[in-house]
């Protein structure tokens, strides 16, 4: 029942791949009308490689998520997705995220379920007494659906922005089949699935219910999943922006099994399961919502029963449209959309200083920086986007850079200083909108 704890000591800064520093040149441009903007930019765009990024000797790269001295597969992801489009000409990049590529392999094969690894076998954990199996590489055994999706997403557009299939070895491929066996195993959790999880910390989102077993689903086609993206618990186990994401995963998988390993063995196995996924979203994820017609649900068990709500973390319903399942335009997420940012939400806050989506994760009123960057990131309009950089820029309390979550009438009471998928987020979408020629 011991939390472990560690100094919070950045990783020894890298140097700056001349494509990163490129990027910052350019801000200096292209912002210099909007001082404070461009300082947080200039923070937040290489935070991940300044304080988070560590090149190993086995030509690795292990990324820790900030504050905690772990990685995450899901957070190291998305802290470095802002990178990819600049990795075509760039070595140093290539061999950056390349490594995280391979790092995000070999951690997969030695436990699929994991969702957080330590650099070494070291024997550190979260919770030193969770009743799961656990190993000294795992840093916490938490199964969330998503943590290979993002592994396969950061794979699938290095390869199509580079042009580079070095990273397809048979390591890869054997964890693309460990992945499928993973998912068709917990398609029937309860009649198939070995995975466990309790903690007993006192707090309830920190543990499934049932004996570690999770509470009770019907079978749907979906893929069951323990813990959401905030690492706190399903109410109902099937997740649909994970469901989601994992039909997008199939869809990248099938391609990178058909055109680098020419297995279409493979390619039709997965065409097999992602078919079954989407069947079962679109048939059990789908609430007839009184107000705002058709919506995604976040989350249901198959017998009718449904979380509606919405997280800041991504997968999110908001993010629908950032994980490639849909489009910006579809009428139901469009519908969903309008849900997720309206008091509908039981996790939609709005404040004297800002609104926007927080998480049961933090405190009530709490808005969250990443909730704040997928809407703009999201929007169909210029004017959202603006209004959400704005809005971003505003609410940093004068720290220079982005947050977990913040106080909706007061910025400056804010959690997890150093959160660097925040800032990630946050850069990728000034980027895009500097880009776009909108700023």
């Amino acid at each position: 029942m011991e939390q472990f704890r560690l100094p919070k000591i950045p990783m020894p800064p890298l140097e700056l791949p001349r494509a990163v520093q490129d990027v910052l040149s350019e801000a200096e441009a292209k912002l210099a009308h909007r001082p404070k903007l461009l300082k947080l930019f200039k923070n937040c765009f290489p935070n991940t490689l300044e304080t988070t990024t560590k090149l190993m000797d086995d030509g690795t790269t292990f990324v820790i998520t900030g504050d905690i001295p772990a990685m995450w597969l899901r957070d190291s992801v998305e802290q470095v997705i802002q990178y990819v489009p600049l990795a075509k000409e760039d070595a140093d990049l290539q061999r950056i995220i390349g490594g995280l590529i391979k790092r995000h392999m070999q951690c997969i094969l030695h436990d699929p379920y994991a969702n957080a690894f330590n650099e070494t076998a070291n024997d550190w954990h979260w919770n030193t007494d969770d009743e799961t199996d656990m190993s000294p590489l795992v840093w916490e055994r938490k199964f969330e659906l998503d943590s290979a999706c993002f592994s396969i997403r950061l794979a699938f557009h290095y390869w199509k922005e580079t042009g580079r299939s070095d990273i397809f070895d048979t390591d890869f491929k054997a964890a693309m089949l460990r992945i499928v066996e993973l998912w068709k195993t917990e398609q029937s959790h309860f009649e198939q699935s070995p995975y466990r999880f309790t903690r007993d910390n006192g707090i309830p989102t920190d543990s499934l219910r049932n004996n570690g077993l999770g509470m009770p689903v019907n079978y749907t086609g979906m893929i069951w999943s323990g813990f959401r993206s905030s690492d706190d618990a399903c109410d109902f186990h099937y997740n649909i922006p994970d469901n989601m994401f994992a039909v997008v995963s199939l869809r990248q998988m099938r391609e990178i099994a058909e055109w680098v390993f020419r297995d279409m063995t493979l390619v039709k196995e997965l065409k097999r399961l992602e078919d079954e996924v989407d069947h079962g979203i679109q048939l059990y994820g789908i609430y007839r919502h009184p107000e705002f017609g058709p919506i995604y649900a976040y989350e249901t068990d198959g017998y009718g029963n449904y979380c509606l709500m919405d997280d800041a973390g991504t997968p999110g319903l908001i993010s629908i449209p950032y994980l490639g399942y849909t489009t910006a335009d579809d009428p139901i997420y469009q519908n969903t959309r309008r849900f997720a940012l309206s008091k509908q939400n039981p996790f939609y806050y709005e404040g004297t200083q800002a609104k926007g989506i927080g998480s049961p994760h933090t405190p009530p009123d709490y808005i969250w920086h990443m909730a704040l960057s997928m809407q703009g990131l999201t929007a169909s309009t210029a004017e959202e986007k603006l209004a959400m950089i704005a809005l971003l820029e505003s609410t940093d309390a004068d720290t220079g850079y982005m947050h977990e979550g913040f106080h909706a009438d007061d910025p400056a009471k804010f959690t997890r200083s150093w959160f660097a998928w925040s800032n990630s987020l946050f850069s990728l979408l000034v980027y895009r909108a500097m880009k776009e020629g909108i700023l």
